[in-house]
């Protein structure tokens, strides 16, 4: 990792979409469903969001897109 990057993870841009539909409370076959992939896929995302964050649940999850701002980010539709 590039040490000017080291104190704010990358965070894809899939991985936020990710993020804000769990923040909606979309379950991960919901959110499967909505961006047409996996569950598995959908929970590959969010462990890895994990990793990056340090976050421990998907409570803190949802509340780290709510303060990242990616509420906003909802899809169209």
């Amino acid at each position: 990792m590039n040490s000017t990057n080291s104190t704010q993870p990358l965070i894809t841009p899939r991985e936020k979409q990710v993020l804000s539909l769990l923040a909606e409370g979309l379950t991960y076959g919901s959110i499967a469903r909505r961006l047409g992939i996996s569950p598995h896929t959908v929970d590959t995302h969010l462990r890895r969001l994990r990793e990056k964050t340090g976050a421990a649940n998907r409570m803190q999850l949802a509340v780290l897109s709510h303060v990242l701002g990616n509420d906003s980010m909802r899809s169209a539709g």
